[in-house]
């Protein structure tokens, strides 16, 4: 192993200790009560049973036959999670041909951050990861399962499963993806688009046709945004089916799959004697072996926040620090947009997971000794699954990249570091993903120009007020003051500028997700403005430093002038429709950007 994989997963075991064993003690006092159902009140398990048909109800009757609880994140109007409209009868049949059965226990909540961009609903965006912890809890909360199967995909609705999923560890849990979407155009021809429609050169009509000809049809958008991440975290951690992250839906291999997954959760249950609860997988080791995959692939921004939120749902103490370690030793091994010209097909096609697993654990860079859905030890995962006659099988997979413009070897990495910056200074602290910020541009120095709304940047950039070097200074967007929207809205006019070789950069309190591009951004800054944090005592002219080079965040104004200066107060009128209301009392309880921010940290806390 390397030693600084060693290293990170040592201290966070040491500093994990005390939570992480009142987690397990957890789990484990449940598990050994064994399957809930045979001790629930004849009145509770009737209630239980009404709806099933006849042969389902005596299934259940009998302890051992397993029970699985399906929770789902289907709707129509999300591309990626619309192909789950048929995956609980697949489901349900597969476990019947083994008799067991399935139970559809709960839908959770799935937002589109692609939908909201820009919109009043993207606020609601974070809280809605917590609501999707809370709705898995509730639909987990029945003590009828000995297992249970996740079906979701996007931006905060993995996340939200897997929180609230650890809170039952005692419950075998496998992740069930539905694949991308196969390719439109490119990624590269649709940005340009965008950007051509900034600068006012291409019609709102070719505008519509780019991105209707990008995002087409059912599946996850391709591009590497906070989706796909999802997908190859869950595999790395060993929550997915070897390979089956990036299977297009509605193919033979991607039914098969899910049929498998259906038929393998019952293998990890108590009654099939090779018990594996999902809270004896998502451990420390597990989790640093996302954070590896996460630099690797230079995955999304998001995961900065998601990930120490899940590790504290698991008991485990995740910090930035622990993550920018790790970034320094890892390679980027694949480009994909926006890092990259290819999408995520194209990632798969080149070699995928298999090969990507595989270079990661030769060079050390992985912990193999791992639990996984698919059994003990990461090596399984360097296989790919394949039909051979209409039966699934898995070979072992390529051992070179058939495209090194798009995956690597490490020997021939992209670059010897994973591109995660922990940006700190005296304007707070922050992360900056660099590995799709080209060299010359990591470093800005010039005049703040400060924003609280996206439409102000927008309306400078038409008015022609930033045609010179700046610092965009994006501040009241974080968790507490409107619930850290996605800040997108500005990227294709900061890209223009900087095309026109001005030097630009942004800082914020906000988030810019696994679609960040080209432009350096220092993000998720905290303390964030609206609890007094100083990007509210920045004024306009300030020169502010952003060094994605060295990890430095800094005004440079005179330091006692600094701190003497009035914060300024952001406006929470915005934050009355669109449902926004509803959340006021999730937005007052949300941890810092570097706790997760999330609500249930400090309750945890408590709890473990």
């Amino acid at each position: 192993m390397h030693p600084r994989v060693l290293e990170v997963t040592e201290r966070l075991v040491a500093r994990s200790h005390a939570t992480r064993q009142a987690y397990l003690a957890l789990i484990r006092g449940a598990a050994s009560d064994g399957p809930m159902r045979g001790k629930l009140q004849c009145a509770n398990f009737a209630h239980g049973v009404a709806g099933c048909g006849t042969d389902d109800k005596q299934s259940l009757r009998l302890m051992n036959a397993a029970n699985v609880a399906i929770v789902s994140s289907y709707n129509d109007m999300l591309s990626a999670h619309q192909p789950y409209e048929t995956y609980p009868q697949q489901i349900k049949q597969a476990l019947r041909e083994i008799g067991s059965v399935g139970q559809f226990a709960g839908g959770v909540p799935a937002m589109c951050d692609g939908v909201t961009q820009g919109e009043p609903g993207m606020e609601l965006g974070i809280a809605s990861r917590e609501v999707i912890a809370l709705s898995t809890a509730v639909a987990l909360s029945h003590n009828m399962f000995d297992a249970a199967m996740m079906l979701g995909i996007c931006d905060k609705i993995v996340p939200g499963l897997l929180m609230g999923a650890l809170r039952f560890g005692h419950l075998p849990t496998i992740f069930v993806p539905g694949g991308p979407m196969v390719s439109g155009i490119s990624n590269k021809e649709k940005a340009d688009v965008r950007q051509r429609y900034a600068e006012g050169k291409a019609s709102r009509e070719e505008l519509l046709e780019s991105e209707m000809k990008s995002y087409h049809s059912p599946g996850t958008c391709t591009f590497y945004g906070t989706a796909n991440t999802n997908q190859l975290l869950m595999e790395v951690m060993g929550l997915h089916l070897p390979g089956s992250s990036f299977v297009n839906p509605n193919t033979p291999l991607r039914d098969a799959l899910t049929r498998e997954a259906a038929h393998q959760i019952t293998r990890l249950t108590k009654q099939s004697g090779s018990f594996m609860p999902l809270g004896e997988i998502v451990d420390e080791r597990s989790l640093v072996n996302s954070i590896v995959a996460l630099h690797a692939t230079g995955g999304s921004t998001n995961h900065t926040l998601h990930m120490p939120a899940i590790a504290q749902a698991a008991g485990i103490q995740l910090t930035w620090q622990d993550m920018a370690d790790l970034s320094e030793v890892v390679p980027t091994l694949s480009h994909v947009y926006p890092n990259g010209k290819a999408d995520i097909n194209h990632f798969q096609a080149a070699g995928g997971m298999a090969f990507l697993i595989r270079e990661l654990l030769e060079a050390g860079l992985l912990h193999e000794n791992v639990n996984t859905v698919a059994g003990h030890g990461l090596s399984r995962y360097t296989q790919e699954p394949f039909l051979q006659d209409g039966e699934l099988v898995w070979r072992d997979g390529p051992i070179e990249s058939l495209d090194e413009t798009i995956l690597r070897p490490v020997a021939r990495a992209f670059s010897p570091e994973g591109g995660l910056r922990v940006m700190e200074g005296n304007l707070g602290r922050g992360v900056m993903k660099v590995s799709a910020v080209a060299l010359e541009h990591q470093v800005v120095e010039a005049p703040a120009v400060v924003f609280e709304d996206q439409q102000d940047l927008a309306d400078a950039f038409k008015a022609g007020l930033l045609e010179k070097d700046f610092v965009a200074v994006m501040r009241f967007q974080g968790p507490r003051s409107n619930g850290m929207p996605e800040l997108h809205k500005m990227t294709p006019f900061l890209g223009v500028l900087q095309d026109r070789g001005f030097k630009v950069a942004l800082v914020t309190d906000g988030r810019m997700s696994g679609a960040s591009g080209k432009i350096p951004a220092a993000i998720h800054v905290c303390p964030e403005a609206h609890v007094g944090g100083a990007l509210a005592r920045v004024r306009d002219g300030d020169v502010i430093r952003v060094d994605g080079v060295n990890g430095t965040l800094r005004v440079l104004v005179d330091d006692a002038e600094f701190a003497a200066r009035t914060p300024a107060v952001g406006s929470l009128g915005n934050n009355i429709g669109c449902g926004r209301e509803l959340f006021g009392f999730m937005r007052m309880a949300f941890s810092s950007a570097e706790q997760g921010a999330s609500a249930f940290t400090s309750a945890l806390e408590h709890l473990e």
